[in-house]
């Protein structure tokens, strides 16, 4: 199967729209797919992604998106960097606490997005922005 991108480097989004968002999505899809990442994992680094490019644009103001094949030597898997100028994370204890949510909607928030990938880091400084890089392996 030809993917139409080159898995060999990052490819990167912008995250500046709704059509964004869902690019992002089909992005994700599309190298979980090419590393032969299970259907269930598939889904659900496609669904963390959904989330967290979402905060990007809703509480960042937009922002940007790499997504890219990583290998530890005995599994590969996708890694993708979420970076925005926004605010930052005031609060981010809180932000992580299971059921947090400043939108009022039914969002997973960043712990349900942390419950889905099997690595999840995220760096944010009030005034500065939020970067947060998540990781879903092979099983």
């Amino acid at each position: 199967m030809t993917t139409g991108i080159d898995l060999g480097r990052p490819q990167a989004q912008a995250i500046r729209s709704d059509e964004d968002v869902v690019r992002v999505r089909q992005l994700v899809r599309t190298v979980a797919v090419a590393v032969k990442l299970s259907l269930v994992d598939q889904t659900k680094l496609v669904t963390a992604a959904s989330e967290l490019a979402r905060n990007t644009l809703v509480y960042g103001g937009g922002g940007n998106v790499e997504v890219m094949t990583a290998d530890n030597g005995v599994r590969r898997g996708v890694r993708i960097v979420f970076a925005d100028s926004g605010p930052g994370i005031a609060d981010l204890d809180l932000a992580l606490t299971d059921g947090y949510t400043t939108g009022g909607g039914l969002g997973l928030g960043l712990s349900g997005a942390r419950r889905l990938v099997d690595e999840f880091d995220i760096e944010t400084a009030v005034g500065k922005g939020t970067r947060i890089t998540v990781t879903k392996w092979s099983r």
